[in-house]
């Protein structure tokens, strides 16, 4: 396949539909990035998006499929040349007290939300530190720092990613690799319309600007990308409108 080498290869997992769609659908307003979205469905809207730009492409994946990454991130390398960006953000969570969750959707949590984005940022570095530049953003969660009723095993996954993150920004640093978060508060997703009607009004009540929109976090994820940010790393970057101030 020949490519536009004047394009910056980036993976976005969980691509589908809310803020994964909202990522693509801003990198490719940027202009510069050639997106290779990952998500284990396609939805209309981003095939709407890839008919509308020859820099949007997608692979059907499930990031919960982790003996699979490797593969994949080999198959990508070579059809579109070396990534420059990983944006880790493919997530699930389950809203159910501890006590009554099942084992399997404990390990789907913690397998898609945790070990999943380790795995694509160990294969996905290895072609980054060959360059010596690359950026790996992974999508948090303010429930990794404030906590909430029902969201415990999720709450620890995302603080996992955390804790990875800042660590793995140490290690890589020296080779000219940065590791960020974005860490969005509840937005208007699919992921938050089975929470509780009364919970969600708690939830908006706590923001003065109100419930962040995808395309707010979206934009963080292209700051991090830019070579605004080449000297940002270890970083935890809220979104929120103002829900944890």
């Amino acid at each position: 396949m020949t490519q536009n080498n004047d394009l910056k290869t980036v993976i976005v997992t969980g691509v589908s539909r809310g803020l994964g769609l909202a990522i693509a659908q801003r990198l490719n307003a940027e202009g510069t990035y050639r997106v290779v979205g990952l998500s284990r469905s396609h939805s209309d809207e981003y095939k709407a998006l890839m008919d509308s730009s020859d820099r949007v492409h997608f692979i059907p994946f499930d990031v919960g499929d982790t003996e699979a990454i490797p593969a994949v991130v080999s198959q990508i390398t070579k059809t579109y040349g070396k990534i420059w960006g990983l944006v880790n953000n493919a997530g699930t969570g389950n809203d159910g007290v501890l006590a009554t969750m099942h084992k399997t959707d404990i390990d789907t949590v913690l397998r898609v939300n945790l070990t999943g984005p380790i795995t694509f940022a160990k294969y996905v570095s290895r072609t980054m530190l060959a360059k010596r530049a690359g950026r790996i953003i992974n999508i948090s969660s303010i429930i990794a720092s404030t906590g909430f009723h029902g969201l415990s095993v999720y709450a620890a996954s995302k603080a996992g990613l955390e804790g990875f993150t800042r660590s793995l920004s140490r290690e890589v640093g020296k080779m000219g690799l940065t590791v960020n978060c974005v860490a969005p508060g509840y937005m208007e997703t699919e992921m938050t319309q089975g929470l509780d009607v009364h919970k969600m009004a708690s939830i908006r009540r706590r923001a003065p600007l109100g419930l962040a929109r995808p395309e707010d976090a979206a934009g963080a994820v292209a700051y991090l990308l830019s070579p605004d940010a080449e000297r940002i790393t270890g970083t935890i970057m809220t979104v929120d409108g103002g829900s944890t101030a």
